[in-house]
Order: C-alpha cells, then sequence, then structure tokens
C-alpha cells in the first residue's frame, strides 16, 4: 500500500511541476492557451452527456428532471454567473426531484 502510494503521489507531484520546469524560460505554445480557455466548458459538456446518457426517454417521467434541472442551471448560471452555485443548485435539485419522484406524480 505504501508503494503504491508513493507513485500515485511523485505521479501527481510530477505532473504539477513539469508545466513549471518546462515554461521556466519559454513562452508556452499558443495552443496551451487555447486549451486552458477551452477545456473547462468541454469538460463540463461532457460531464452533461454522460449524465444524460442512462436517462429513459421513453419511460416516465421521460427525462423531465433532468431537462429541468439542466435549464435551471443554465437560467442560474447566466443569471448569477457562478459555478459553485450551478453546481450546488443543481446537484440538489436533481437529487430531491428524482428522490421524491416529484415529476413521477404528473403522469400517473
Amino acid at each position: 500500500m505504501v508503494a503504491v502510494i508513493t507513485v500515485v503521489a511523485l505521479a501527481t507531484f510530477s505532473t504539477r511541476v513539469l508545466p513549471f520546469v518546462l515554461f521556466r524560460s519559454v513562452q508556452p505554445p499558443k495552443i496551451l492557451f487555447i486549451i486552458e480557455k477551452n477545456l473547462p466548458p468541454m469538460i463540463l459538456l461532457l460531464l452533461v452527456f454522460y449524465c444524460l446518457k442512462d436517462t429513459q426517454w421513453s419511460q416516465s417521467p421521460y427525462g423531465i428532471p433532468e431537462i429541468f434541472t439542466i435549464i435551471v442551471i443554465i437560467v442560474l448560471h447566466v443569471w448569477k454567473r457562478n459555478a459553485m452555485i450551478s453546481i450546488f443548485t443543481g446537484t440538489c435539485l436533481y437529487m430531491l426531484s428524482v428522490k421524491y419522484n416529484v415529476f413521477s406524480n404528473l403522469f400517473l
């Protein structure tokens, strides 16, 4: 177990230090600026697709909790521009709507 923790710690440390060592005296390539700017939205979009992959669109509640939560998150994020509020509110809203079957009762 100590060997695994040591290897993981060294790998994590080296990935954090490597950019500072490589670009200490030279300007980073422009592609890194493009990646830095576009990677977070791309990761979030990938997470949305991953979360929606198991949604049952042909069974009640027909994906309504997911769609409702996505709409609320978009509106909240455009309004407040705060990722933490959007993530926390969206997670809580989705979990509560699924746990208490809020939208399932609409189709009985």
